[in-house]
């Protein structure tokens, strides 16, 4: 089975896996839409996390990991707690394609996608707001600051050659609000 993330699954999959891969779906943008009150932010301060906007031009970078085996339920219960009860997303099946220039047909993919029907969904802010939000969040994985960063990073560092306008707004957004904010390229390190 893979396993499509491209959310803080992509440097902390908290599952046992036996490959992952660099690629990219198609069909879907990524979007700091989906409210999060346990991971990056509370009831009283929602954190923003990203979810899956269909749309057809598009494509979403991320990494897919295969799980074989007994990693097979344990993985899927796990994300099943982590994404499903307590983030609101909902599973599909997605075409992944890997980045190696040599890589065989597209791979199929599970991917969690939350939807506008989900109570904890937000919808649509302006970047500026998006990024304000997400300063003043945080739950038990963290600050929602270190989300938006680590995600952008990997997008820097794993798929230079993609575009996330959405993300790196968001970015540059929450460092016009913050010019004092301070990271290194040493935030990657644990992957």
């Amino acid at each position: 089975v893979w396993i499509f993330g491209y959310g803080s699954l992509v440097w902390r999959p908290g599952f046992e896996f036996t490959s992952r891969k660099v690629g990219f779906i198609r069909g879907y943008s990524r979007r700091f839409w989906q409210g999060d009150t346990f991971h990056r932010g509370s009831e009283r301060m929602p954190g923003r996390v990203v979810t899956l906007l269909e749309d057809c031009g598009a494509c979403t970078w991320g990494v897919a990991y295969e799980v074989r085996g007994e990693q097979i339920p344990a993985s899927l219960q796990y994300l099943n707690m982590r994404e499903a009860v307590l983030g609101g997303y909902d599973t599909k099946l997605v075409k992944f394609h890997p980045q190696e220039k040599d890589a065989e047909e597209p791979i199929l993919a599970l991917v969690y996608i939350a939807t506008p029907q989900n109570p904890s969904y937000l919808g649509p802010a302006s970047e500026e707001d998006i990024a304000a939000q997400i300063i003043v969040s945080s739950g038990c994985a963290g600050h929602n600051i270190e989300y938006l960063l680590r995600l952008a990073d990997f997008m820097r560092y794993f798929c230079p050659q993609a575009e996330d306008k959405h993300l790196f707004s968001i970015e540059e957004a929450l460092i016009s609000i913050l010019p004092c904010l301070y990271y290194t390229d040493e935030s990657l390190e644990e992957t």
